[in-house]
């Protein structure tokens, strides 16, 4: 079936929320098998947003929208459905007891405009909503159907997991499962390059290549009559995807890098310490972030003047002197005299000049990874040609946890 998915609210278009819900909502209809081709945002007008639906139903069978289910005035979603399908609104018994119930628990007095959230269309059928006040509800007039949630995150996840999506699986005629797999160390138009013979000759499954910032990622996907014959055809064709690109795959499920190596670090019982300048702390931020990390990481330090790189970490006055902290001898002495304070198996540093602007002769991006275990000693030198703060930190960091999983010989399993 194909759908579109339309998200309603003034603040989404002045950016004053982020819209998760069309991410959201496209990943699950996707794996229902539904064709989501539109994704449409309009403001709290009903003039705007009846041209829209109307403009969707022209090539999709099913519209999927988010918002303007509330008691104010500018909430008009459900009038509006009701005027483009044909039918109109009367009280819903269900809806206006739950509204009732709602305002008994919390003490408070219906107002007349929490009645209107109890109006729903005469044909529909509606969802209940037990995370907040908002019923939803799908109307379907020859032929074409709308299916309206809450726009509300949490509202609107718990509706769609209870109601919506059971409601939707009695049209689903295929289940699609898909793999994404993750990348680091090859631009994205090398990676396609790498994959054309597979590329030009797919049908079921497919790849689709996407970059991202630092990396790249391949989905792989299929839609098959049962969940376990599209999981086999998606795994046998990773598999294939593996045998010419693999030594750039980091995650075959999806996982942040930050999440691949602490698993991992957490599987082999090895610790692990930070010492970063241009990086701020980001990193060890970012492994802090992985569930039960506790059980491998030690400390992170940042130590971002050159006094505390020596009081620290011990690097040598004649180091900084003669080389200056932006260098890979810097980057060395730090992650080996961490590893000299803690013990960890591991130890791993940052430096470098982050930007916008160079820092004396040495350009933006210009920024170096030390890593130290025992018998094992490297620097890598990374040039990002970019004069981004953020990102240059950012790509330091990816390069922290690639240099971590080189080090340690870890290549993920299908």
């Amino acid at each position: 079936m194909r759908c579109a998915i339309l998200t309603v609210g003034t603040e989404i278009l002045f950016g004053q929320i982020v819209n998760t819900n069309a991410a959201y909502l496209s990943r699950e209809l996707n794996l229902l098998g539904f064709d989501v081709m539109y994704h449409y945002t309009v403001g709290d007008n009903d003039g705007r947003l009846a041209e829209v639906i109307r403009t969707a139903f022209k090539d999709v069978d099913l519209i999927v929208t988010t918002g303007g289910l509330g008691p104010t005035e500018d909430d008009l979603t459900k009038e509006t459905a009701c005027a483009v399908l044909h039918d109109e609104l009367a009280v819903h018994a269900e809806s206006l007891a739950a509204l009732e119930r709602i305002a008994r628990l919390r003490g408070r007095k219906m107002t007349l405009n929490n009645y209107k959230q109890a109006m729903m269309p005469t044909r529909a059928v509606v969802f209940d909503n037990d995370a907040g006040s908002a019923p939803g509800f799908v109307l379907e007039d020859g032929g074409k159907s709308i299916l309206c949630m809450p726009g509300p995150p949490r509202e609107m996840h718990r509706m769609w997991e209870r109601r919506a999506k059971p409601y939707l699986l009695q049209f689903s005629t295929g289940v699609i499962h898909y793999r994404l797999l993750r990348y680091f160390g090859i631009g994205e138009s090398s990676l396609e390059t790498k994959l054309l013979p597979l590329i030009d000759a797919q049908t079921d499954p497919t790849l689709a290549t996407y970059a991202k910032e630092g990396e790249c990622n391949v989905r792989v996907a299929s839609k098959r009559e049962s969940p376990e014959e599209a999981k086999a055809a998606v795994d046998e064709m990773a598999r294939r995807v593996a045998a010419l690109t693999g030594e750039f795959i980091y995650s075959f499920d999806g996982e942040d890098y930050n999440l691949a190596v602490g698993k991992e670090l957490i599987r082999r019982g090895l610790t692990i310490s930070a010492c970063e300048s241009c990086t701020g702390g980001m990193f060890s931020e970012s492994l802090v972030s992985v569930p039960g990390i506790s059980a491998a990481f030690d400390r992170g330090l940042v130590t971002y003047t050159e006094k505390a790189k020596m009081e620290e970490l011990g690097v040598k006055p004649e180091t900084l002197e003669k080389y200056t902290a932006e260098s890979p001898e810097t980057a060395i002495e730090m992650a080996r005299g961490l590893r000299e304070k803690t013990g960890s198996a591991i130890c791993v540093s940052s430096t470098g000049v982050a930007g916008p602007g160079p820092y004396g002769d040495k350009p933006a991006g210009l920024m170096y990874v030390g890593i130290s275990m025992d018998g094992y000693e490297r620097v890598r030198e990374i040039r990002t040609n970019r004069d981004d703060r953020r990102w240059n930190r950012h790509y330091c960091v990816l390069c922290m946890f690639d240099e971590i999983r080189k080090a340690i010989g870890f290549s993920p399993e299908l």
